[in-house]
């Protein structure tokens, strides 16, 4: 079974990141995407430090799709420098690790 990822990305508002969240899924390019709404990012950017209100999203997708998803989160992103930071699972639930593998299996990268 391919290793499987949870990738983390931030948007500015529900609708951007519904909107990311359906293409992703819709693409195969992740079998599951939970949407974490009222998140609250303090950060430093372009030398000050800023804070913003976001909603975080926490893709499940396959390793060996990354790339593709990458391009995907890129391209509708409204952010100039998205954060997206892959997580390897180390563990889990047999099924649900291959269900997320079986659910991805048909998109454009596998």
């Amino acid at each position: 079974m391919s290793e499987i990822l949870i990738v983390l990305t931030n948007l500015p508002d529900g609708a951007s990141a519904q909107a990311l969240a359906r293409h992703i899924v819709e693409q195969r390019l992740a079998a599951c995407v939970n949407i974490l709404p009222g998140v609250r990012s303090l950060y430093r950017w372009q030398g000050a430090v800023e804070e913003a209100a976001e909603v975080t999203l926490l893709i499940k997708t396959p390793a060996t799709g990354y790339d593709a998803l990458e391009t995907a989160i890129r391209q509708q992103h409204p952010y100039d420098v998205p954060e997206v930071v892959a997580i390897p699972v180390s563990a889990g639930l047999p099924a649900y690790l291959a269900w997320v593998a079986d659910e991805t299996r048909g998109s454009r990268h596998a």
